[in-house]
């Protein structure tokens, strides 16, 4: 059975840039890729009849455009149209369930739609709720036409370990067969020892990649999101690959995380993998 890729749509904006992308970067695994789009539905409305009528020519429409669009892609695509009426929380969570995905494409823009725009706090959410990995696609000045030849993945000095639906992914980024570039931007008052060679390791002993020579690529001196977009810029990287630790899901700190911050300016894909949660000693009192 292929393995599934949810991509949230919009028929504004550039959606047909997000639903090539998420073909082009998944087609070494020949994915089914499920276009999920939001309808709009009115709060009130004085005669339900002509609420289920604008909610079926909605739908109708929409089916019809993605599809033609689909079509429209230089290569062929397994796809399914899905039209949702929900709210964006229930309509991922219920296409989630039932398409169990291997990962969640959408689209990064300036423009205001249900799944052109994507707000810190719904990506917050997204991850928090779905914990699977997220491609982030921006619009881009000079789209992707070929596989990435080179990928970087910014990482900190501690150690990871990739959840049960990052480990999956991995096989996305092993059939990419792209170069490698591990970015660490050192931080005022690290305590670690060596703290680029640190991040270098904890790569390798991820196994997010095939046993390759890895380029570390190690800045000082700027915030670690300066150093990240320009590490993006030095390595040519054409996808950016970011870790989601646990803590970067709980209130306000996503906000402030350095994830949010390479959100709001990046060029290139981003594809955020959530690590698993640290195991708690038995020692260890329950604070929640």
């Amino acid at each position: 059975m292929p393995p599934s890729i949810l991509v949230l749509t919009s028929l504004a904006g550039p959606a047909e840039h997000v639903v090539r992308t998420a073909a082009l970067l998944t087609a070494p695994l020949r994915p089914h890729l499920t276009l999920l789009h939001q309808c709009a539905t009115p709060v009130l409305a004085p005669e339900l009849a002509e609420v289920l009528v604008n909610q079926a020519t909605d739908q109708a429409q929409a089916a019809v455009a993605l599809e033609a669009m689909v079509h429209h892609l230089p290569f062929p695509v397994d796809t399914t149209v899905v039209a949702a009426v929900e709210a964006l929380p229930e309509a991922v969570a219920n296409a989630v369930r039932r398409y169990q995905p291997l990962l969640l494409v959408l689209g990064l823009s300036q423009e205001h739609h249900p799944f052109g725009h994507l707000p810190h706090t719904q990506a917050q959410a997204l991850l928090r709720t779905t914990h699977r990995p997220l491609l982030l696609v921006p619009e881009q000045p000079a789209p992707l036409t070929k596989l990435p030849r080179r990928i970087a993945i910014a990482v900190d000095a501690e150690e990871f370990t990739p959840n049960a639906t990052t480990r999956e992914a991995a096989a996305l980024l092993q059939a990419w067969q792209a170069a490698t570039t591990v970015v660490h931007v050192v931080v005022p008052g690290e305590q670690q020892a060596f703290p680029g060679q640190r991040a270098l390791a904890n790569v390798h002993l991820s196994r997010l990649l095939p046993d390759q020579p890895l380029e570390l690529y190690e800045e000082s001196g700027v915030t670690p999101a300066a150093g990240i977009l320009q590490a993006v810029v030095d390595t040519q990287a054409e996808v950016l690959v970011l870790i989601a630790r646990p803590r970067s899901f709980l209130g306000r700190l996503f906000h402030q995380s350095v994830t949010a911050q390479v959100l709001r300016h990046a060029t290139v894909p981003v594809l955020l993998l959530p690590a698993a949660a640290p195991e708690v000693p038995d020692w260890m009192p329950n604070l929640s």
